[in-house]
């Protein structure tokens, strides 16, 4: 191998292997380093779970639609490649729960699901006095000290607000993320936020409202939370593409092995392909990983990792449809409402780009932790069944004038409670006997785009400093 032209091979092409690309390629040019930078991508195209369709006049994302603003990395990298001006905030207006057949507009002053405002959630009809007694109590429980070690979701916000407002509020608003039971996944992995408020402030309800800016609380008019691309998410992955230049990207390439030789890696292929590198970035789900590194023990933990099967349906109609409309932009479904869909967005609503004036287009999520088999039925009856509850709220007339269902199959990485600790071993295992391997993805450190994002940053850090010492 070529002493001189370090080679560095990204396994995988979606938003994680597109940032460290991307970042790779900026490092080289800055520095001057000779890189020889390869994305390696199994499918046809680039991307991952980011899959725009645009069929008469509609922008409709079958996989991510957005990304929290707040978290600057993603604007950041679409500004870089030229998107500033397709950058566009959501809609904002009333969110809604649907519990008991009924909806709830989200009281006002709830910071994923945590009341900061008194009025709100005195007054709403989402709990039951009872309930509403119970929360209050976060304002005098102790906190408890847990040295750092996790706990499930569920139980921690049980214990802080009672089993109302989390199974009325926060479970459908937190584990919609992660299309996970919020009993079994964890709070450091997850939102280790809140467990540093309690640590800090004690009652997570006095600690949100001082943490929380006070535009942000308040229920006049809410500050959009999220930020799109205009033209559709798939344009962000072209534009980054557009702009890896200096990297050989191989799509439909599947890498079967990843094995260490000497001071340098083999990749094979499925088709017996032989690649070399001096570092490799592996950003595919977990369950790819244990394959192509199946000799190396240390990544055995990843093989216990539960992940969730899920689907996006969308539904395009004419305005006139739908009878029954309502000011806002979607909503969550309670787990103990007796529904198959787990959310609605109403699309049309939350994105004015996203249909012509006069159409309606219809957003919904089916499949969820023990609750996925839904997601195996047929077109039809995934269509008809999503119908039939939304009949119940919204008064649909006829169908839709076309639809698109997009399937995730095992496609939703569950971080259970002892996941970061389980991930340390085996990044841990990788130094030891891998030490040019680095994993990144949404598998590990979050499922959102900026997360992703950030992870590719973080995998090309390691990679230059790890190449950097080998010299």
């Amino acid at each position: 191998m070529n002493n001189s032209k370090k080679k560095i091979v990204i396994v995988g092409g979606g938003i994680t292997g597109l940032a460290a690309a991307y970042y790779l390629q900026k490092e080289m040019k800055e520095s001057h380093q000779p890189y020889e930078i390869t994305i390696i991508e199994g499918s046809e195209r680039l991307g991952g779970k980011i899959h725009t369709d645009t069929t008469n006049g509609f922008v409709i994302e079958r996989g991510p639609d957005s990304f929290l603003a707040r978290k600057k990395s993603a604007a950041t990298l679409a500004k870089e490649v030229g998107l500033e001006d397709q950058l566009v905030p959501n809609s904002t207006g009333n969110a809604f729960i649907l519990n008991n057949d009924q909806l709830y507009p989200i009281p006002g002053g709830s910071v994923m699901g945590i009341p900061t405002e008194v009025a709100p959630f005195v007054s709403t009809r989402l709990f039951s006095l009872k309930g509403k007694l119970r929360a209050s109590l976060d304002l005098i429980l102790p906190r408890r000290d847990q040295n750092g070690q996790d706990q499930s979701l569920g139980l921690f916000f049980r214990r802080r607000l009672g089993n109302e407002v989390v199974e009325n509020l926060i479970e459908p608003l937190l584990s919609g993320i992660y299309a996970g039971n919020i009993d079994k996944l964890s709070l450091m992995s997850t939102f280790p936020q809140f467990y540093e408020v309690e640590q800090k402030h004690r009652s997570l309800i006095l600690g949100m409202k001082k943490t929380t800016p006070a535009s942000r609380r308040k229920t006049g008019k809410k500050k959009p939370a999220f930020l799109t691309i205009k033209s559709g998410l798939q344009s962000f992955v072209k534009a980054i593409e557009d702009h890896l230049t200096e990297v050989d990207i191989r799509k439909s390439v599947k890498v079967d092995s990843i094995r260490k030789n000497g001071e340098s890696y083999h990749l094979t292929t499925m088709s017996g392909e032989q690649i070399d590198a001096d570092a490799v970035i592996v950003t595919t789900p977990h369950q790819q990983v244990t394959r192509m590194l199946r000799d190396l023990d240390e990544v055995t933990p990843l093989e216990d990792m539960p992940s969730t099967t899920v689907a996006t349906v969308a539904m395009a109609f004419p305005e006139e449809a739908v009878k029954k409309s309502l000011d806002g932009t979607g909503f969550v479904v309670s787990r103990n409402a007796d529904y198959t869909i787990t959310a609605c967005t109403w699309t049309h609503r939350k994105w004015q780009h996203a249909a012509p004036k006069g159409k309606v287009l219809l957003r919904c999520y089916v499949g969820r932790a023990g609750q996925e088999e839904i997601v195996e039925k047929s077109d039809e009856e995934i269509v008809q069944t999503v119908l039939n509850d939304l009949n119940q709220i919204m008064e649909i007339e006829g169908h839709p004038e076309f639809y698109r269902i997009t399937r995730w199959r095992q496609a939703m990485p569950q971080y259970e409670v002892g996941h970061r600790n389980r991930f340390e071993e085996v990044q841990s295992g990788l130094r030891s006997k891998m030490p040019g391997v680095f994993l990144a993805g949404a598998s590990y450190g979050g499922v959102g785009l900026p997360d992703c994002i950030d992870q590719g940053v973080e995998s090309v850090t390691s990679v230059i400093s790890y190449l950097r010492n080998q010299k």
